[in-house]
């Protein structure tokens, strides 16, 4: 049974003094006799962000009645593996804005930023060894691996007018959705639960990942740039073919599917305002919200393996919340 005020406190309030144990791991975790290494690694992690990842790992521990004492070291595994990503995206993106700030490639370079990705990604893998389980290490170096082939993907995809919805998927189930399915999935192997409780709480992840990101994408077009901490329209700047762009290529005017299709072609957003009218008025972003809604609805349905409780509650706050976000 949940307590009366499960559905109006934040669905995180329940773990925050288990998100404050995984800073002191991180924080003690990014030692490194390097100056430059610690210097990078802070600048990214202290910019903050939501910490989804590790959070979800610790709700779905609580959901379990688990209190596993690797799982705060395995939640901050997932924040390394993730800030990784985003020190090599950053970089291959050439982007200047994260959170609000500078991006690490643009106060310390592109090579500072690879190379500090590289010692949070052995890092991390270091931490996976101490807690020596390997079914642990064959979800998380399985996950790193998918979210690589996601990147290449992604890259390859990069200025095509042709990428359909599928492939935009596959791209976000990767390189997204696939740290929310491990992350989601390690509760149950600490706790021991059984096969199919672990494949629940792996779709709920995957479900709740894949909403994460069509919403991101859906912000790049209609979020409050100060909110966002990032520019609007950066995606298609850098040539990302996302479903709000999918969707309005498929319900624009043929003039304004030409002018979508140079955009994205060529990196040009001089006609940024007008593509963003063109997205608005075709309904896309309703669409793409849409999409979204239904891997929220489907996050939802997987929790309902888990037992009835405040952290499945706190799940289910969690998807539902996604289609509130607007930042």
């Amino acid at each position: 049974m949940t307590s009366p005020n499960a559905s109006t406190a934040s669905p995180l309030a329940l773990i925050q003094h288990d998100m404050e144990r995984v800073d002191r791991v991180i924080s003690e975790r990014l030692t490194s006799d390097v100056p430059l290494v610690k210097e990078v690694a802070q600048y990214i992690i202290s910019a903050g962000g939501k910490r989804l990842r590790p959070a979800l790992l610790l709700l779905v521990s609580g959901a379990l009645g688990s209190q596993h004492p690797h799982r705060h070291t395995l939640a901050a595994v997932v924040e390394f593996i993730h800030t990784a990503t985003l020190l090599h995206d950053d970089v291959v993106d050439e982007s200047t804005l994260r959170r609000g700030r500078s991006t690490a490639n643009h106060e310390f370079g592109n090579a500072a930023s690879v190379l500090v990705g590289d010692f949070l990604y052995s890092r991390a893998f270091q931490m996976m060894v101490d807690v020596d389980n390997m079914r642990v290490m064959q979800v998380l170096s399985e996950a790193t691996n998918v979210i690589a082939e996601g990147e290449v993907l992604q890259l390859m995809n990069m200025h095509d007018a042709t990428i359909d919805e599928e492939t935009y998927l596959r791209v976000i189930r990767s390189k997204t959705a696939k740290l929310f399915e491990a992350s989601a999935r390690l509760a149950p192997i600490l706790a021991g639960s059984s096969p199919e409780i672990e494949e629940g709480c792996a779709r709920y992840g995957q479900a709740l990942g894949t909403a994460f990101q069509v919403i991101d994408d859906v912000l790049d077009y209609e979020g409050d740039p100060a909110e966002l901490g990032k520019n609007l329209g950066d995606d298609l700047r850098e040539g990302k073919v996302t479903l709000p762009i999918i969707c309005a290529l498929q319900m624009a005017a043929d003039a304004d599917q030409a002018l979508i299709r140079e955009a994205i072609e060529t990196g040009n957003t001089n006609r940024l305002d007008d593509i963003v009218g063109i997205i608005r008025r075709t309904g896309a972003l309703e669409r793409a919200r849409d999409s979204a809604s239904q891997e929220a609805r489907r996050a939802m349905q997987a929790a309902r393996c888990l037992p009835a409780n405040d952290h499945t509650e706190a799940l289910l706050q969690l998807a539902a919340g996604l289609l509130e976000r607007r930042s």
